[in-house]
């Protein structure tokens, strides 16, 4: 039941620098990484967090070669939450790398307003200005809205475990257990990345953790609204049952257009004025958006 904000050795290698960075890099070093790095015990598990500011020129470059795209012009590079199964290896971790290596990258789910279609043609002709401020050519269409389907990067360490859905082992989210007010051992919030969409609305992904003494939530949660055209919320959240050492993740995507949204806001008695200050609001949001996927499935890492 330990927190710290300094790793030890073994937690400097659960949450290592990012496979981009590069010796030369002047920020961060590894001393950085593990003064930004905060964990904490409870059971069999080890959960560990990064905050550092926003990602310099030279490591953005690199991430736009690796994924193919331009980047937000928010990107934290180095932060990630990570939640290790210490008898097996086992762990979940989320990084802005890897989430948005799964935003498609094929155009077929390119949202378009009238702004974006002159915007993203002129990125799709290698005249894109890249967060490193660089020009970036792009050799294909992309969803410039960063709908990333991430649901975190698994490791499946010792006997393979793998989140796999089944009647009877994977049970619901126990949202009643975990309204009680419990005292909180660790808690955490870490933007991964955030983007204007060139101000035609936002997109943002962050992933908040808290711990408490016999289960704990992850929530990663990506919130985009193109206004005039739609909003998005993407939960996905794990849990944990530190004595069954029990993992569940569930995933769920929200969507609706954005006049149905406000209306719906509008419904609620909400005055205008309010009604915009609410369309920056996920929480909200959230409980107004229809469901258009759900996913439940879970792991058993006890031996």
């Amino acid at each position: 039941m330990e927190s710290t904000s300094q790793v030890d050795n073994d937690d400097k290698k659960s949450m290592a620098p990012p496979p981009l960075a590069m010796a030369d890099d002047a920020f961060p070093t590894p001393a950085d990484l593990a003064r930004a790095t905060a964990t904490h015990r409870q059971g069999a598990f080890v959960i560990a967090s990064r905050k550092l500011p926003i990602s310099r020129a030279g490591p953005i470059a690199r991430l736009e070669a690796s994924l193919g795209i331009p980047v937000p012009e928010m990107i934290f590079g180095d932060n990630a939450v990570r939640v290790t199964h210490e008898p097996t290896g086992w762990a979940v971790e989320f990084n802005a790398r890897d989430a948005l290596d799964a935003v498609d990258k094929t155009g077929a789910n390119m949202l378009q307003v009238a702004h974006a279609r002159s915007w993203t043609a002129s990125r799709e002709n290698g005249d894109a200005v890249g967060a490193a401020g660089g020009r970036f050519e792009v050799v294909r269409p992309f969803d410039w809205s960063y709908s990333t389907t991430y649901r975190g990067t698994v490791a499946d360490g010792e006997g393979r475990k793998e989140f796999a859905y089944s009647e009877e082992a994977t049970r619901p989210i126990p949202l009643d257990l975990l309204r009680r007010r419990d005292p909180i051992l660790f808690f955490d919030e870490v933007v991964l990345y955030e983007s204007e969409l060139d101000d035609n609305g936002v997109s943002a992904l962050s992933v908040k953790v808290r711990v408490h003494e016999r289960r704990m939530l992850l929530l990663a949660r990506l919130f985009m609204r193109l206004d005039g055209v739609l909003v998005r919320v993407r939960d996905t959240r794990v849990y944990v049952d530190f004595e069954a050492e029990e993992v569940t993740r569930e995933y769920t995507a929200r969507e609706g257009g954005f006049e149905d949204t406000k209306r719906a806001l509008l419904m609620t008695g909400l005055r205008p004025d309010e009604i915009t200050v609410a369309l920056r609001d996920a929480n909200r949001l959230s409980e107004l958006l229809p469901i258009v996927e759900q996913t439940l499935e879970s792991v058993s890492l006890k031996s």
